[in-house]
């Protein structure tokens, strides 16, 4: 058993029960003697936060400083592969942009289009992660605290997790749609767009503003469930590994991995869905006899469906899934790392944790 201060984010009367389990006050020179002022510490700070939470004084500022860098780090360092996935997931790819594995892909796109060609739009992710990541981190944290303590007075519940994390999509979502829209829009096959600038530009001239928002329903609808599962199978898979929630990158990152991939591979038919809206791909349209713009989640559904059948849901689970496992896994040690930080300049400081 673990003796160290809010293990499992124990209560006051679990750490006293633990303590008279030891030995009570313990006979001098004893085992349980020696056990038992430690875990009275337990006893004497009812108040007190496992690592797992940021510390409640910790301000805005920082939750939000580590919820950027933690963004940031998640969708730049597999960007390649997301490009890939932008481009398996096209209903109707050019025969020059047709890959059998996500390996394939990224060979073939330096090689015929530059090395390159797989970072494009990286720039405006960049731009868009960092305050959408901001705002979520720091949403997720405030509103978990609020709906623990009355879901499960303040002690760890999935439900709590998953409500926390649904809701602070939409603060992220809002952000970051219209770097998504730019973004794949970049990253599709023959783009007519040189840069960032000319692709918002020539889309908000050409579409309007709303066009940056066009597959916002549809992702929120992906989004909304994909971070409930996330969340909920991270917890469940910490409970699992880390059962003492003590700081261990290692368990943060299979953690992590596990939930992304889950949550990614349940939520594929939805991004396959929100890629169409964004890209509007003109050989689609032109197919289905659509002369604007398609828009609207059912629409969508349709039109997948009229073009690829069940399978169509499914393109590009295969990168989806390479991308998710990683990215996740990135995020969760990052800021999990953060939170450990500032826990321990907190004891530092002479505090309990």
């Amino acid at each position: 058993m673990a003796l160290s201060c809010g293990v499992g984010g124990r209560s006051s009367s679990q750490a006293a029960a633990a303590a008279a389990a030891a030995g009570g006050a313990g006979i001098p020179g004893s085992p349980a003697g020696l056990a038992a002022p430690r875990l009275l510490m337990d006893v004497e700070s009812p108040g007190e936060e496992d690592y797992e939470s940021l510390p409640t004084s910790a301000s805005l500022c920082t939750h939000m400083m580590a919820g950027a860098v933690a963004g940031i780090l998640e969708h730049t360092v597999m960007y390649p592969v997301d490009s890939v996935k932008t481009r398996m997931q096209s209903l109707q790819p050019d025969p020059k942009a047709q890959y059998r594995s996500v390996f394939e892909a990224l060979k073939k796109m330096i090689q015929t289009e530059g090395f390159w060609q797989p970072l494009r739009g990286i720039n405006v992710t960049v731009l868009g992660a960092g305050p959408a990541h901001a705002l979520y981190f720091a949403c997720y944290e405030k509103m978990k605290r609020t709906l623990s303590d009355i879901i499960h007075h303040g002690g760890n519940s999935h439900l709590a997790n998953g409500m926390a994390g649904s809701l602070a999509t939409l603060l992220h979502d809002g952000v970051m749609n219209p770097a998504e829209v730019v973004k794949q829009r970049m990253q599709m096959y023959n783009s007519p767009y040189k840069s960032v600038l000319e692709c918002i530009r020539t889309v908000h001239r050409t579409e309007g503003m709303g066009a940056f928002y066009r597959s916002y329903t549809t992702q929120l609808t992906m989004n909304v469930p994909f971070q409930a599962i996330h969340f909920i199978t991270y917890e469940f898979m910490q409970e699992q590994i880390n059962p003492c929630r003590q700081y261990n990158p290692s368990t943060h990152i299979i953690s992590g991995a596990i939930a992304g991939a889950v949550a990614a591979a349940a939520t594929t038919p939805l991004d396959v869905c929100k890629t169409l809206l964004n890209t509007q791909e003109n050989m689609v349209l032109s197919s289905v006899n659509v002369s604007g713009h398609l828009s609207g989640m059912a629409n969508a559904f349709r039109t997948v469906y009229q073009l690829g059948g069940i399978a169509g849901y499914f393109k590009g689970m295969q990168a989806r899934v390479i991308y998710q496992v990683p990215s996740t896994a990135i995020s969760w040690s990052v800021y999990e790392f953060f939170k450990y930080i500032l826990t321990k300049r907190k004891q530092k400081k002479g505090t309990l944790c």
